[in-house]
C-alpha cells in the first residue's frame, strides 16, 4: 500500500481545475517551468489518510493531439512521468466538449478519476446526473466538486486514493471506431509491436490511433519504416471510404461516445450541441416516431431491393438460361450424356439460380451500407436499447443482429466488441435469426412465385420481422434460464450524420457480395456438384411405366385437361424425372425424412433440398433447380418458379421461407460459433435448438392456415 502518491490534475481550460488545484495544496505549493518550454509548472502537496500526495496541475488542453507547446507538456507528462492518479477536472456545465478529453485519457489506460466540477451551476442549468451510471459507462469514478467552495474536495481524495491503491480498479473502456478503422488500427499494430518500433512502452492501440491522426510527435517517435508506410496506406485508404480526414471522422466517433453515454446517463440537459445531427436525432431517436420510422425505413429498403433488383435477375436468368442452351446444343437432342448433365444441370443450374440473386443481394447491401456509413444504423441500436434493456441485453448487442441481416459469420465475429462473455453468447445464438443474404435468394425465388407484385415487399418485410421477433424472444428466455445475470453498462456510440461517399458505399457493398459470389464459386460450386451426383445416381434403367411411348401418343389423343399437347408433355416429363429423382441417394433420403415433414407441408423434394441447405442456405435454391430439372429450362418463362407454382400451394410456399429463416444455420455459421464460443456444445446447442423452434413454428403455421383456408 504506498505512503507517497502523484496526482496529476488535468482538464480543459476555465474548468476550474486551479480552483481545485489551490483547494488541495493550499499554500504548499510552488511555481516554476517546464524543462526547456516557457509553460508554468505548478506542484503542490497535501497529505490525506495517512498518504502523502504530490500534486501537479497540468497545463489546461482540449486535446492531446498536440498543436501547442501546453498540449504537448501536458500529454508527455502523462505518458512519460506516469502520474498514479490522473484526475480531470470537467467543467459538468458544459459536459459535452469537457469529455472529450476525458475520452482521450480512457484511451491511454491512465488510472483516471474525473471531478464534476461546478456541479451547481449544472444544477441551476437543470442538468441531472446518473453517476453511477455514468461511472460505469466512462470507466472510471465521478466525483461532484464546486471548486471555489471547497465542495467535494474530500471525496476526489478519497477517490484518488482508492485508485491509487488498487482498492478501486479501472474498468478501461475505449472507442469502438467502426469496422474499417478498427481494421486499419489492427495492421498498425503489427508492425508497432516490433521491438524497438516505438520508442518508450506507450500502448499500441493508442500509438496507432495517433498514427492515423497523422500526430507529428508520436511520428518522430516511430521507429519502423514498415509502421510509417502501413501509417500513410491507411490514412489514404480511409480518406477514400469517408470523403474525409482520418482525424475528423476519430473525432466524430469520439462525440459519438459522448453523446450516447451522455443519452444514458444525464437528464434534462440544456447543453447539448445544437447541430444538425441534433435536430434531426429530437425525430429518428423520438420515443414515439423512432421506431415507426426505422420500420418504414426498412420495408422500403425491401421495396427498392425488389422493384429495382428485378431487371438486372431477368439478364441473368437470361445469360444463364442461353448457357444452358449453349452448352446443351454440343450434344445431340435427347442425348442422356452425364458431362452434359453435370454443366448444364449441376453446374449451371446450380449455380447459375444463385448467382441471378445477386443484383438482390447487392442492393440489399447498399441500402445498409448508405445506413451505416450516414450514421443511422447507431440510432437504429440505440431506439432497440429499450428493448434490448428489457430482454437482459443491450443496444450494443443489436449491431451484430444488424450485420446478421448482411451474414452470420461476420455477424457472429462482431460479438467480440461486447465486454461480457454472457452477452456474447446470448447475441451469437440468436444471430442466426436475422434473415442473412443467403436466406434473400430463398425469398426472392419464393416470393414472386406465390405471391402478386403488390404484396411483394410486405410478405419480404414480415418475414424479415418474424425473424427480429423470435431473436428478442429468444434472447429473453436465455437470458431467464441458461445466462441469468444483470446486463453490463456500455456507450452506444451515436456518431454525427454524414453524406457517405460513393466510393465508401462501393467498398461496403463489393465487399459483401464478393463474399457471396466467392461463395457461390467454391462452396456452392462443390455442393452444387456433390448434389447433382446424389440426385443422379444411381441410375434409372426400368420405369415403373412407358413415358417414351406417351410421349409418342401425345398429339394423337384427347389432352388431359385444358392446357393443350405441351402442358401434357410436361405433366409426362415431369412424372419421368420424379420417378429418377427418387431413385437416387438424394430421393430416398428425401423420402425418408418426408414423413417427419408432411405435417409441415413439406414434401421429399424439399426435405433434399432443406439437407443440402445445411451446408449454405443459397444451396437451397441451387438443389431445387437440380431437383426440378430446370437447368436447360426457358430462363425466361421463370421455369423453376412454375414448377413451384404448380407443385405447391402458397401457404407451403410461406412456410418453406419460415422454416429456412429460423432452422440450423450454414455449417460456416456453426463453425464460427463454435470458434467463438469456444465449445463444441454451444454450436450444438445452437444447430438443434433453432432446427426444433423452426419445426415447431413452422407446424403451428401450416396446421393453423390449413384451418383457416
Amino acid at each position: 500500500m504506498p505512503d507517497r502518491i502523484t496526482i496529476a490534475l488535468a482538464g480543459n481550460p476555465n474548468a476550474g481545475k486551479t480552483t481545485i488545484f489551490n483547494a488541495l495544496t493550499g499554500a504548499r505549493q510552488h511555481v516554476g517551468n517546464y524543462p526547456g518550454v516557457t509553460v508554468e509548472k505548478k506542484e503542490g502537496a497535501c497529505t490525506h489518510q495517512g498518504v502523502r500526495i504530490h500534486v501537479v496541475d497540468l497545463p489546461g488542453t482540449y486535446s492531446l493531439t498536440a498543436y501547442s507547446v501546453e498540449e504537448l507538456v501536458a500529454r508527455d507528462f502523462i505518458i512519460h512521468d506516469r502520474p498514479d492518479v490522473l484526475v480531470d477536472i470537467v467543467d459538468a456545465s458544459n459536459l459535452e466538449r469537457n469529455l472529450y478529453l476525458a475520452v482521450q485519457f480512457m484511451e491511454l489506460r491512465t488510472p483516471l478519476v474525473l471531478a464534476f466540477n461546478m456541479s451547481d451551476v449544472a444544477r441551476t442549468r437543470g442538468v441531472q446526473f446518473d453517476l453511477p451510471r455514468l461511472s460505469q459507462l466512462l470507466g472510471a469514478p465521478i466525483v461532484e466538486t464546486v471548486g471555489h467552495r471547497g465542495r467535494g474536495v474530500e471525496d476526489l481524495l478519497d477517490a484518488a486514493v482508492r485508485v491509487a491503491r488498487g482498492a478501486e480498479p479501472p474498468a478501461p473502456r475505449e472507442v469502438h471506431y467502426g469496422r474499417e478503422i478498427e481494421e486499419e488500427i489492427a495492421r498498425l499494430r503489427q508492425p508497432l509491436a516490433a521491438e524497438g518500433a516505438v520508442d518508450g512502452d506507450g500502448d499500441l492501440r493508442w500509438v496507432a490511433v495517433k498514427l492515423l491522426e497523422n500526430d507529428e510527435e508520436v511520428r518522430k517517435s516511430v521507429r519502423s519504416e514498415a509502421a510509417l508506410a502501413q501509417a500513410a496506406a491507411s490514412i489514404r485508404h480511409l480518406e477514400a471510404i469517408f470523403g474525409d480526414a482520418p482525424e475528423i471522422v476519430l473525432a466524430g466517433r469520439r462525440y459519438g461516445f459522448i453523446s450516447g453515454a451522455c443519452q444514458e446517463a444525464v437528464r434534462s440537459t440544456v447543453e447539448a450541441r445544437h447541430t444538425v445531427s441534433d435536430k434531426i436525432d429530437t425525430v429518428l431517436t423520438s420515443p414515439v416516431a423512432g421506431l415507426p420510422i426505422f420500420l418504414l425505413l426498412m420495408y422500403g429498403v425491401f421495396s427498392l431491393t425488389f422493384a429495382l433488383g428485378e431487371v438486372p435477375m431477368h439478364w441473368l436468368e437470361h445469360l444463364f438460361g442461353w448457357l444452358a442452351g449453349a452448352v446443351s446444343s454440343l450434344w445431340p437432342v435427347g442425348s442422356d450424356s452425364l458431362l452434359r448433365g453435370l454443366l448444364v444441370d449441376g453446374i449451371l443450374g446450380g449455380v447459375g439460380g444463385v448467382v441471378s440473386f445477386l443484383p438482390n443481394i447487392v442492393l440489399l447491401f447498399l441500402a445498409i451500407a448508405f445506413l451505416e456509413d450516414s450514421g443511422y444504423m447507431a440510432r437504429a441500436a440505440f431506439l432497440m436499447d429499450r428493448l434490448m434493456h428489457r430482454i437482459g441485453l443491450h443496444g450494443k448487442s443489436f449491431i451484430p443482429m444488424l450485420i446478421g441481416f448482411g451474414c452470420s459469420v461476420p455477424a457472429i465475429l462482431a460479438t467480440r466488441t461486447l465486454d461480457s462473455r454472457r452477452d456474447r453468447l446470448v447475441t451469437m445464438l440468436v444471430v442466426p435469426l436475422m434473415s442473412c443474404g443467403a436466406r434473400l435468394t430463398i425469398y426472392a425465388l419464393f416470393i414472386p412465385a406465390f405471391f402478386a407484385p403488390r404484396w411483394r415487399a410486405p410478405v419480404l418485410w414480415g418475414v424479415y420481422l418474424i425473424g427480429v421477433v423470435l431473436a428478442v424472444v429468444c434472447a429473453k428466455l436465455l437470458r431467464a434460464t441458461v445466462f441469468r445475470g444483470e446486463a453490463p453498462a456500455f456507450v452506444m456510440e451515436l456518431p454525427l450524420y454524414r453524406l457517405p461517399t460513393a466510393r465508401g458505399l462501393a467498398i461496403h457493398m463489393w465487399d459483401r457480395a464478393w463474399m457471396y459470389l466467392r461463395k457461390a464459386g467454391t462452396i456452392i460450386l462443390a455442393l452444387s456438384v456433390l448434389l447433382w451426383a446424389l440426385t443422379t445416381f444411381p441410375r434409372k434403367t426400368h420405369f415403373d411405366r412407358d413415358y417414351a411411348a406417351e410421349l409418342a401418343a401425345v398429339g394423337t389423343r384427347p389432352a388431359r385437361g385444358a392446357d393443350g399437347p405441351d402442358a401434357e408433355r410436361r405433366r409426362i416429363e415431369h412424372a419421368r424425372h420424379a420417378e429418377e429423382l427418387a431413385y437416387t441417394v438424394a430421393g430416398r433420403v428425401g423420402h425418408a425424412i418426408e414423413p417427419a415433414l408432411r405435417p409441415l407441408g413439406f414434401d421429399w423434394r424439399i426435405g433434399t433440398a432443406l439437407v443440402g441447405a445445411l451446408a449454405a442456405k443459397e444451396v437451397f435454391v441451387a438443389q431445387m433447380g437440380i431437383v426440378f430439372a430446370v437447368g436447360e429450362a426457358d430462363e425466361r418463362s421463370g421455369a423453376l418458379r412454375q414448377r413451384l407454382q404448380e407443385t405447391y400451394t402458397p401457404l407451403q410456399g410461406f412456410c418453406v421461407m419460415l422454416f429456412c429463416l429460423i432452422s440450423a444455420p450454414c455449417a460456416a455459421t456453426t463453425a464460427v460459433t463454435w470458434k467463438e464460443s469456444g465449445s463444441w456444445r454451444w454450436a450444438v446447442f445452437q444447430l438443434v435448438g433453432l432446427t426444433v423452434l423452426a419445426y415447431v413454428v413452422t407446424l403451428i403455421v401450416y396446421q393453423a392456415g390449413r384451418l383457416v383456408a
